[in-house]
């Protein structure tokens, strides 16, 4: 089964849910509301068969002979071997799609993906691994990946698959860094409210293939690198933690990340170690604008958040809306996002006809509750008590891996009933807030949204909706 028809069965579930919220409502609610939420997860739909890893890996790539054509650029394969490798929650699928592409071209692969990834190669191996938390097999994976790089030369060709996800499944500590160190590392990191990047920065630092150094050990084969960006503004450096492109990050900046999150004196005593030797001048850095080890990479975006968006657009507009996408995606606290979107779709509710407003981004929360959720459901539960009695607006915000946070759920949906609704059980959104808790609310209420694992992930998709004024 591919992705895409596992994503349109799950909308099939999900047209149930709507369906089941009417009988929650008051009548000359509930008519609006569903009609909301149906027009909200067809888009959401939409946007997730958009960037569909294999579909789009298919329509960037195809092969002349022994050209292989990468959008606008040429590559000649020649008499060369072709090595696969790479990470991320869709790097297996686009490796599928590699493979039905080259076939018998390519000599050998290793890809890390999720262990909850379900797909299936011929040649390339799909080494599956622990995410968010890095475990042991990520580790095996990396070394073998490694030594494909180490195995080709100057005529060959390596591909690398680079999807969201990347950082955590490309687990390869150094300087004497254990992986239980790493587990911690990440634990901390995700809990502290930093930025990808931030996060990004310290894991470079920790690893032996990240921050460009697997684009040092390909060298001098060629290698190109094709990218489903998962963060917002598609940096390289960035995404997956940058194992192909030079590094705009130091080990002065990690330590800094540490510091400003008051994460130094909880972190191991091996990574405060290797982080003062590096102030010290006694560690290499990572490799850097201008080293040769990238005179042959060439990286290409396939895939981000700006293509889901624009799908998304396009199914609201069908279905009658005035669509306005926002150009700024969000970066930042969860809560500060919901009360944004609670904001702007107020405003949202004075025009008479139906409006929707779509922004993409990716929240941080910093976690100091003992609950469970996610970032979309954590803002999403900020926004309840701003849109409580506005029963002509929607706000839905939904990971497009499927996964939000450490749930089984990508994310929560909130109208101007979720208020009413949650007191009828006696429960109040600051108190779930709190606590971290925004999963226990929004699952009592029947109001998270879920397509389990997508096998793709281009950041996170808002949406506001507004039946307009004359629907009151």
């Amino acid at each position: 089964m591919s992705y895409a028809e596992k994503i349109r069965i799950s909308a099939g579930g999900l047209s149930m849910f709507v369906k089941n919220f009417q009988q929650l409502s008051e009548p000359a609610v509930s008519q609006n509301c569903a009609r909301l939420r149906k027009a909200a997860l067809l888009a959401y739909n939409s946007a997730l068969e958009c960037v569909e890893p294999a579909k789009l890996l298919r329509s960037f790539l195809s092969l002349d002979n022994k050209i292989l054509k990468v959008g606008e650029s040429h590559i000649d394969i020649g008499a060369g071997k072709v090595y696969v490798v790479g990470a991320g929650k869709a790097s297996g699928a686009m490796a599928g799609a590699l493979e039905d592409l080259l076939g018998d071209r390519i000599t050998a692969g290793c890809v890390n993906i999720p262990h909850e990834t379900e797909c299936s190669t011929r040649i390339t191996m799909l080494n599956r691994a622990g995410h968010p938390v890095p475990d042991e097999s990520g580790v095996e994976g990396c070394r073998r990946i490694l030594e494909l790089a180490d195995a080709a030369e100057a005529e060959d060709l390596v591909i690398c698959l680079i999807s969201g996800g990347g950082s955590s499944l490309l687990p390869l500590p150094v300087h004497g860094i254990s992986l239980a160190d790493k587990q911690k590392m990440t634990s901390l990191l995700l809990k502290s409210g930093a930025s990808i990047s931030e996060i990004n920065a310290v894991r470079k630092h920790l690893s032996g293939i990240k921050g460009g150094r697997l684009a040092r050990r390909v060298y001098p084969a060629r290698l190109l690198n094709l990218i489903l960006s998962d963060v917002i503004g598609d940096p390289l450096d960035v995404i997956a933690s940058g194992p192909t492109v030079p590094d705009t990050s130091t080990f002065a900046d990690a330590a800094a990340v540490l510091r400003c999150y008051r994460l130094w004196d909880d972190v191991p005593e091996t990574v405060k170690t290797l982080l003062t030797d590096a102030a010290a001048g006694l560690v290499e850095e990572t490799p850097k604008p201008g080293d040769v080890s990238f005179a042959g990479v060439l990286n290409r975006v396939v895939g981000n958040n700006h293509l889901a968006l624009v799908a998304a657009s396009n199914s609201l507009a069908a279905a009658g809306f005035k669509v306005d996408v926002v150009n700024e995606p969000w970066q930042g606290d969860a809560c500060q996002l919901g009360q944004n979107l609670a904001v702007r779709a107020i405003a949202a509710a004075d025009s008479a006809a139906p409006v929707a407003v779509l922004i993409g981004g990716e929240a941080t929360v910093q976690v100091a509750g003992h609950g469970r959720g996610g970032r979309n459901q954590q803002a999403a539960l900020a926004a309840v008590r701003e849109l409580a009695g506005h029963a002509n607006l929607l706000v839905a915000l939904l990971a497009t891996d499927g996964i939000d946070g450490p749930t089984d759920a990508c994310g929560a949906i909130v109208d101007g009933t979720t208020l009413a609704r949650a007191q009828k059980l006696a429960m109040t959104p600051e108190t779930f807030l709190q606590n971290n808790d925004s999963y226990s609310f929004f699952k009592a209420l029947g109001d998270m949204v879920h397509t389990g694992y997508t096998g793709s992930n281009v950041n996170d998709i808002y949406m506001i909706l507004s039946a307009g004024s004359s629907a009151r």
